[in-house]
């Protein structure tokens, strides 16, 4: 009988093995890229196979837009000096006589303070009565108590303040450095201005996002984008609420990254960045050539990317990448990510032949694997 070299048969007993263990199921992270390409709707699946290219990163490109209605942007600033209803005022009367009517044996000169504006828009002075102060300037007011006063009393001089109070106020809460509420005074005519009276937002300024609410319409806008577009920064009118957010949106990893839920951290995230987000990929595990991205895509866009009008509703759309292309990286680098995506990164088939191997070699490592199969 024919004798074979030990190592022979021991490399012949591995090559059973691993092909024995080809036909069973390893662990692994998820399906592979064969499996995900089997479920596409040519297949019979129900979900739609593109692999991303130049026109389909394009296609794909649209992002929620924020900003203001034209009611926003048109509403023309306040006089931050005009008297309206609700506002407080504080008077200074000085009397051109020794015992005058209003002023005391202390001097010549009558301070009233917290005088509130009512809900017709007057306001009460003694000695010269009930006087209209809403739409008015402070100077155009103090001409009007002047005048009053001097049917009773000798060249009277009289000093208007105005003292914001809750008929000219806004509400700010969220992330802001301090919320409350806080009066439409000269420098806070604006959104920016006022939130800078606040404090400013308490998250990264690339993130937050502010709405403004006025009545039953709201606009939101991203905060550097307040910033740089003076367009945008709108005035503000009494009862106005802001609201300051850190952005939500989110998507998921899984597969041969590691599995996790992971907020956006700029406003325009792309497949690129993400994968970068979440460490990249594994050199021994991360197949390359199969990045998908699963998406449940609007009408119009799927009807786009596929070239078909007959599509109807939301379609289910799986986008391929394959960052080994010629320009492979650059789709990634354009293709947009969206709130609630989700990012699968398959394994490499060397992870498999990896694991192959050692469940049957022990301890030993998969270059070891390799050299004893070889016989080095």
């Amino acid at each position: 009988m024919q004798r074979f070299p030990i190592r022979w048969i021991q490399g012949i007993s591995l090559v059973a093995a691993i092909g024995l263990l080809a036909g069973c199921q390893l662990p692994k992270s998820g399906p592979n890229k064969s499996e995900i390409l089997a479920g596409s709707t040519e297949k019979g699946g129900n979900a739609f196979v593109v692999e991303v290219d130049d026109r389909v990163a394009k296609a794909t490109s649209a992002i929620q837009q924020f900003g203001f209605s034209s009611s926003f942007r048109n509403a023309q600033r306040l006089a931050a000096d005009t008297v309206r209803p609700g506002d407080v005022l504080g008077l200074t009367i000085w009397e051109n006589v020794d015992d005058g009517l209003l002023s005391g044996e202390v001097g010549s000169s009558t301070s009233l303070e917290q005088i509130q504006v009512d809900s017709e828009g007057f306001i009460f002075v003694p000695y010269a009565g009930r006087i209209r102060a809403s739409g008015n300037t402070p100077e155009q007011l103090r001409q009007l108590i002047t005048s009053e006063l001097k049917e009773q009393t000798p060249d009277p001089q009289v000093e208007v303040r105005r003292v914001a109070g809750d008929g000219a106020t806004v509400s700010l809460s969220g992330e802001i450095g301090a919320a409350g509420i806080y009066p439409i005074e000269r420098p806070s005519r604006t959104l920016s201005g006022m939130l800078s009276q606040a404090g400013g937002v308490a998250v990264g300024s690339d993130i937050a996002l502010v709405t403004l609410i006025r009545g039953n319409d709201r606009g939101t806008v991203w905060y550097d984008d307040l910033v740089r577009n003076p367009q945008l920064d709108v005035a503000l009118r009494g009862g106005d609420r802001i609201l300051v957010e850190a952005d939500s949106r989110s998507y998921i990893a899984l597969g041969a990254t590691g599995q996790s839920r992971v907020a956006f951290d700029t406003q325009d995230l792309t497949a690129l960045e993400a994968l970068a987000q979440v460490g990249g990929l594994q050199s021994l595990s991360s197949d390359p050539t199969g990045i998908f991205v699963l998406r449940k895509e609007r009408q119009d866009i799927a009807r786009n990317v596929m070239g078909r009008q007959d599509l109807q509703g939301d379609q289910r759309m799986i986008y391929l990448l394959n960052l080994t292309a010629p320009n492979g990286l650059f789709v990634a680098r354009d293709f947009v990510i969206r709130d609630d995506d989700t990012i699968y990164v398959t394994e490499a088939p060397y992870a498999q032949w990896s694991k192959s191997i050692s469940l049957i070699a022990g301890g030993l490592t998969p270059v070891a694997n390799v050299a004893t199969l070889t016989g080095g």
